[in-house]
């Protein structure tokens, strides 16, 4: 177990902060096995259905989610004291994302903002999915901006 003084607190998060949060290659079975279990729709489950939706089979925006979501755990939550989230402000799927394609997700620190209980505080991430195959720059692909909820590492002081 990590000691929390080596956690990030609410007090590290500046605007304008960028965190790299790691890579995730997708599979025709990760596709399939999501699109049955949560999102049964043509284009995530019959590739002949899918050509004529989407070009082909595609995964599905929540399966994209769901991929983000562990990255974002692994990549910054689990080194964090983390409280949750309050919800989703937006989210975009900008571009069909397909079985082969590897993708990096980055968050930005958009804003960081006190809280009226003195043991915490929020910062706002824009987390940004890329389709990194051929292009290390990427193409953004997903989209989505969330506040976060993060202990203070000095109650007192932002008590006072």
């Amino acid at each position: 177990m990590r000691n929390v003084s080596d956690l990030l607190h609410f007090e590290d998060f500046r605007a304008g902060q960028l965190f790299a949060l790691g890579t995730h290659r997708l599979s025709v079975e990760e596709i399939l096995e999501f699109a049955r279990e949560f999102d049964p729709q043509p284009q995530h489950l019959d590739p002949d259905a899918a050509k004529d939706l989407l070009g082909g089979l595609c995964a599905s925006g929540w399966n994209l989610c769901a991929i983000a979501m562990r990255m974002l755990v692994d990549g910054l939550f689990n080194r964090s004291t983390s409280m949750g989230a309050p919800g989703i402000d937006e989210i975009h799927w900008r571009k069909p994302v397909r079985a082969g394609d590897r993708l990096r997700l980055d968050c930005e620190v958009l804003e960081v903002r006190g809280s009226s209980r003195p043991e915490r505080g929020f910062v706002r991430f824009r987390f940004s999915m890329w389709r990194i195959n051929d292009n290390p720059d990427g193409e953004r692909v997903m989209m989505f901006t969330c506040p976060v909820m993060f202990r203070r590492r000095h109650v007192a002081a932002a008590a006072s």
